[in-house]
């Protein structure tokens, strides 16, 4: 090996460890974000007292049930109190959309319920997000990771096949199954 080649490496190696340390500094400072898996956006809303929702009409937490707040708002909420481990809520608030088929509901049911430890119902909920859109590439990414905490890795694989499919092994969703895949861990 030529000074030239072991120079590129040192440099390889520099710009892996710059680019780690930048990855941790995100993660500790904002690890909601930085692991997010929604390819949406969802909107951060503010924080309400059990059984109300923030609502943007109203500028105040009103009741979930109150018509100033509408599903989309009510979406954004669920999907913040399943992210945060309240996955009660979260199913008490999705569950009460209209929508009771739209995909990206279908899936923050089936991550709350697999966070629970029910991991059939969360399975469920996945496969029939997916059957209304096989393209839903957050569903398959928490499909994927419900195998990987049963230890069907090769489910698992499956989907991240399909990911691969669809968005390549670059985007978030593909990247976050295979360092689950890889490490039998589930990453957030």
């Amino acid at each position: 090996m030529n000074c030239t080649t072991t120079d590129k490496i040192l440099v390889s190696m520099r710009q892996f460890a710059f680019a780690a340390a930048l990855s941790t500094v995100a993660v500790l400072t904002n690890p909601i974000a930085a692991f997010s898996a929604d390819s949406d956006t969802t909107p951060t809303v503010p924080k309400c007292a059990k059984g109300t929702v923030y609502s943007p009409t109203a500028g105040k937490c009103v009741r979930s049930t109150s018509n100033l707040i509408n599903d989309n708002d009510r979406y954004n909420t669920g999907v913040q109190l399943a992210r945060s481990g309240k996955y009660d809520q979260a199913i008490g608030l999705l569950s009460s959309l209209a929508n009771q088929n739209d995909p990206k509901v279908l899936t923050y049911l089936g991550y709350s319920h697999r966070k629970m430890g029910k991991m059939d119902i969360g399975v469920a909920f996945y496969k029939k997000a997916l059957k209304i859109n096989p393209d839903y590439i957050l569903a398959r990414e928490y499909l994927g990771e419900g195998y990987v905490s049963q230890g069907k890795i090769v489910l698992a694989f499956l989907q991240l096949k399909e990911i691969e499919k669809r968005c390549g092994t670059g985007c978030k969703e593909y990247v976050q199954l295979k360092e689950a895949i890889s490490t039998s861990k589930i990453t957030y």
